[in-house]
C-alpha cells in the first residue's frame, strides 16, 4: 500500500528546478527564429517544419558544450530523419496502413539508435511525432525546400547549443557520455525494447486507421511514451502525465481557437483577421515551446499541458481545419495511444530494466576525468 500511495504522489510531485529557464530560453530562441522568418515571409505553414528541426535544441541540456554539441548532432539525425520520412509520405500521398508500417517499423529503428548512444530526452518518440506530424499535411513545398527548413533550423538551435562556450568556457577535457558495453544481454535489450515499440506504435495506429480518425499518428506517438520509462512505475506515470497534460492542453488550445464562447463584443476583433490570427498562432507556438521546455524534466505533464497547443497550433497553421474536430481526434488519439502504451508495457516486460528507485543512485548520464586532488 506504501508502494502505491508513493506512486500517486509522484504524479504530482514537481521536481527541483535545475537552471531549466536556460535551457528553455535556448529551446525557445531556436524555435522563433524560424517562425519569425517564415512569419515575415507569410508562410506560416511551413513553421511545422522549421520547429520540428529546432527541436534540437532539447537534447544535451544540461552538458558540457563538446558533449552537448555530439548529443545535439545525434537528436538532429532522430528528428531530420523523422521529418524526411515524412514529407516524403506526404509528396506521394501515402497515409493510412502505409504510415502505420512505416512508422512503427522507424519507432523500433529509433529506439535501437537512440538507446544506444543514450539520447535524453528518452527514445524516437520526437522522431515518430515528425514523421506523423509532416505526413499528415500537405506539402506546400518540394520536399528539399521543406528539408532545408527543417535543417537549417537544427543547425541554428545546436549553434544556439553551443554559443555559451563563448562565455562561459565549459569544456572538460577528456569528459565522456557513460554508454553501456556491448555485451549479447545488452543486444537482446535494445532487440526487446525496439520489439516493444514497434508492437505499441503499430497497435495504436491500426485501431487510429480502423476508427476512422484523421490522425492516426497522434496515437501512434502517444503510445510510445509511456515506454521511455526507466522501469515499470516510471513508464505507468509517463502514460497517466501524457492523458492528463493532453486533456488540460486541449483546453487551453480550445481556448486559442476557440475564441468566440469567451469573447466579449468587440474585444477580438483584430483577432479576427486571418492575418492577424496566424501572427498570434505563430507567437504563441514560440511561448508554448518555451513553457514547455520549462517543465520537461520537472514533471512530464505540465509539459504536455504546453506541448499539446505546440503541436495543435503548428498543424493548424500548416493544414487548416474544423478546431472542434482537431481537439476531439487530439483527446481520442491520445487516450487510445497512451493506454495502448502502457498496455504493452505491462505486457512485455524490458530485460534490464530497474525494479527499484534506488537503482538511480549514484548514476550519472556522463562522467569527467578525475582532477588531481579530488
Amino acid at each position: 500500500m506504501k508502494r502505491v500511495m508513493d506512486q500517486v504522489r509522484a504524479l504530482h510531485r514537481l521536481e527541483p528546478a535545475t537552471n531549466d529557464h536556460l535551457a528553455a530560453l535556448r529551446v525557445a530562441l531556436s524555435v522563433a527564429a524560424p517562425s519569425l522568418v517564415l512569419l515575415a515571409l507569410g508562410r506560416t505553414d511551413l513553421i511545422i517544419y522549421g520547429v520540428f528541426g529546432a527541436l534540437t535544441g532539447m537534447y544535451g541540456r544540461s552538458e558540457p558544450h563538446q558533449l552537448r554539441l555530439r548529443h545535439q548532432g545525434q537528436g538532429a539525425l532522430v528528428l531530420l530523419s523523422g521529418v524526411a520520412v515524412g514529407v516524403t509520405l506526404s509528396v506521394n500521398h501515402i497515409h493510412s496502413w502505409w504510415l502505420v508500417a512505416v512508422e512503427a517499423i522507424l519507432a523500433g529503428v529509433g529506439s535501437i539508435y537512440s538507446d544506444r548512444v543514450r539520447l535524453k530526452p528518452n527514445g524516437p518518440f520526437f522522431g515518430i511525432l515528425a514523421l506523423g506530424a509532416c505526413a499528415s499535411v500537405p506539402a506546400a513545398v518540394p520536399w528539399h525546400v521543406a528539408m532545408f527548413i527543417a535543417a537549417a533550423s537544427s543547425a541554428f538551435s545546436i549553434l544556439i547549443g553551443f554559443s555559451g562556450w563563448v562565455r562561459s568556457r565549459a569544456w572538460e577535457p577528456g569528459a565522456t557520455r557513460k554508454v553501456p558495453r556491448r555485451s549479447a544481454a545488452r543486444r537482446r535489450e535494445l532487440v526487446v525494447h525496439a520489439a516493444r515499440y514497434v508492437l505499441a506504435v503499430g497497435a495504436a495506429g491500426t485501431v487510429g486507421v480502423i476508427s476512422g480518425s484523421g490522425h492516426p499518428h497522434w496515437a501512434m506517438a502517444a503510445a510510445a511514451v509511456p515506454l521511455a520509462g526507466a522501469d515499470l512505475p516510471s513508464s505507468v506515470r509517463r502514460g497517466v502525465h501524457r492523458i492528463v497534460g493532453t486533456l488540460i492542453g486541449l483546453a487551453v488550445t480550445a481556448v486559442v481557437l476557440l475564441p468566440e464562447p469567451w469573447a466579449l463584443p468587440g474585444l477580438y476583433p483584430a483577432f479576427q483577421e486571418p492575418v492577424h490570427r496566424t501572427a498570434v498562432l505563430a507567437l504563441l507556438v514560440i511561448l508554448f515551446q518555451f513553457a514547455t521546455e520549462l517543465f520537461m524534466t520537472r514533471h512530464y505533464g505540465l509539459a504536455m499541458v504546453w506541448f499539446t497547443p505546440v503541436i495543435l497550433l503548428m498543424t493548424q497553421l500548416a493544414s487548416p481545419t474544423e478546431p472542434r474536430v482537431l481537439i476531439l481526434e487530439r483527446a481520442v488519439e491520445t487516450l487510445v495511444g497512451a493506454l495502448l502504451g502502457i498496455l504493452v508495457v505491462l505486457a512485455v516486460r524490458r530485460p534490464g530494466a530497474r525494479t527499484r528507485p534506488a537503482a538511480l543512485a549514484g548514476r550519472t548520464l556522463f562522467r569527467f576525468p578525475r582532477r588531481p586532488g579530488h
